[in-house]
């Protein structure tokens, strides 16, 4: 009789291995859609900021303030992220996507207003700045062999935290409030890029690439490193160019 059994041998090296590769696809996934997000929300907010026309669909020129469709694309980025949270589960891919690109096109369009309340100089001089310190936050975030779970749990509180004063300061208007807030948001989403890196990280190494819901663990990936983006991008031109109303 023909013995059909075969002896495996554990190789942990070998399964190691399989982990980082698997977590290098999905990282570079991630960071393919947030790089398409970044783009898109870059070119839209470009236009609508240099373009009269677009612009006063958002702004009454005559009263400076914002129009119904202004208002609605000041607050439709957060039901968009609202939407897909809580429905990632329930949602397909396609239509994760949809939002995905959807929610990009109106932050960017949402973001138009700092080409009329900043210098151009201001804002490359920024954005260069941050696409730097994320850059070399995301790598740390990488390649560190620290555990960054309990520092991630404290930075939470401190965006709660923040989030809570940033309303407070809404009615209070507080200038020098403002600028703590904006301080404290630099250190914040400057220790969340590595934070999350690192989370995404360890969840490529347990995802199976090329499932379904792989690729929606990308998307929303690419969503938590978009916004860790363009809230250090805000606090940097808060810091660098004061409080604009």
């Amino acid at each position: 009789m023909e013995n059909n059994t075969h002896d495996y041998v554990y190789d942990p090296n070998v399964i190691q291995i399989e982990d980082a590769d698997a977590s290098r696809r999905f990282i570079a996934n991630v960071f393919m859609w947030m790089f398409v997000a970044l783009g898109i929300s870059a070119g839209l907010a470009w236009w609508f900021g240099h373009n009269d026309v677009l612009f006063s669909y958002l702004i009454d020129v005559q009263t400076n303030s914002r129009t119904g469709l202004g208002t609605i694309v000041m607050f439709s980025p957060l039901a968009f992220i609202l939407v897909m949270s809580f429905g990632v589960n329930r949602l397909s891919y396609p239509v994760l996507m949809i939002l995905f690109v959807a929610y990009a096109s109106f932050m960017g369009i949402s973001l138009s207003f700092i080409f009329r309340a900043y210098p151009p100089e201001l804002i490359t001089g920024v954005f260069i700045t941050t696409s730097v310190v994320f850059g070399v936050m995301a790598i740390a975030g990488y390649t560190t062999h620290q555990d960054l779970t309990k520092f991630g749990a404290i930075l939470t509180m401190l965006l709660v935290g923040i989030i809570v004063a940033s309303i407070v300061n809404f009615f209070m208007k507080s200038s020098g409030l403002s600028q703590i807030i904006s301080y404290v948001g630099v250190a914040v989403f400057v220790g969340l890029t590595a934070y999350d890196v690192q989370k995404l990280k360890r969840i490529g190494a347990g995802l199976e690439y090329g499932e379904a819901s792989t690729k929606k663990m990308a998307i929303m990936g690419a969503l938590t490193l978009y916004l860790d983006f363009i809230n250090l991008f805000l606090m940097l031109l808060r810091v660098f160019g004061g409080r604009r109303n």
